[in-house]
């Protein structure tokens, strides 16, 4: 067989809910490896919270970190790296926007360093894994350079309505989703940017054409890259919009979703 390309998102997908990945999924990426299929992971987080994943599975791939907006080699400097941030004058424009909204809290990022307007215990220490620098306070003051990526903590009450804010008024720009309960969260990364523009550089460096590419997901930052693969399969536990737009639909990222497909495909 021909190899494939397989695209993990990682939390609701390859990730338990309890964040670990179950032996069998583990299993059954060793052997796809081995049989010659190479395996990527394609996550919303930055590469600092999900090295440790792509060590325990003994990838020798390229990553796609923050939606699309950065990509590379963690073991290839060679291979390039492609990071697509905001630039610092529409992200200013944003939090000035922003203040005629209630908020809870304002994160930006910029590969591994992190800017936190309002000091809080529980969301300060959960971005302190692996931290190239962690600042508290004006973000402004702080942040001297093209950020990757704005987290904007909301009230709910006022999501929808900083969000077609947004939309309004940064469509060209940017590009930014909602988390549901209990986050909160209003993510914006620069206009365009995607899983599916990452894994297609990846997929054009081993020359795997799309028709043998299969991607797992489970949320809308999937949708894109469920979209571009030749397979785009839905977690069972994804939401029913997610499984409209997939190609099939497996069982969940707790009944290892991803190895009973694949033991049945591959």
């Amino acid at each position: 067989m021909e190899p494939h390309l397989i695209c993990l998102d990682l939390d609701g997908t390859l990730l338990r809910t309890d964040k670990t990945i179950s032996k069998r999924t583990e299993a059954v990426i060793q052997a796809l490896k081995e049989k010659g299929h190479l395996i990527m992971i394609a996550t919303g987080r930055p590469y600092r919270v999900s090295k440790e994943y792509y060590r325990q599975l003994r990838l020798e791939t390229p990553i796609v970190n923050f939606n699309g907006a950065y990509v590379h080699h963690p073991d290839d400097p060679g291979w390039g790296v492609y990071h697509t941030p905001i630039p610092l004058p529409v992200v200013e424009n944003i939090l000035r926007t922003c203040e005629a909204f209630h908020l809870q809290n304002i994160i930006v990022e910029h590969m591994d360093d992190v800017y936190i307007k309002n000091y809080d215990a529980e969301l300060t220490e959960s971005f302190k894994v692996n931290v190239g620098q962690l600042q508290i306070g004006p973000i402004f003051e702080n942040l001297k350079t093209d950020p990757t990526c704005v987290l904007i903590q909301t009230e709910n009450s006022e999501t929808e309505r900083l969000l077609k804010a947004l939309d309004t008024q940064y469509t060209d720009a940017v590009h930014q989703r909602s988390w549901g309960n209990p986050s909160n969260m209003i993510e914006i990364i620069r206009n365009g940017v995607n899983k599916a523009v990452g894994i297609k550089r990846v997929a054009e460096y081993y020359h795997i054409p799309r028709e043998r590419i299969i991607a797992f997901g489970d949320e809308d930052n999937d949708l894109e890259m469920l979209a571009y693969a030749g397979r785009g399969i839905a977690m069972g536990n994804a939401a029913e919009r997610i499984k409209q737009a997939a190609d099939d639909v497996t069982l969940t990222n707790d009944e290892d979703g991803i190895a009973a497909y694949l033991e049945r495909l591959l």
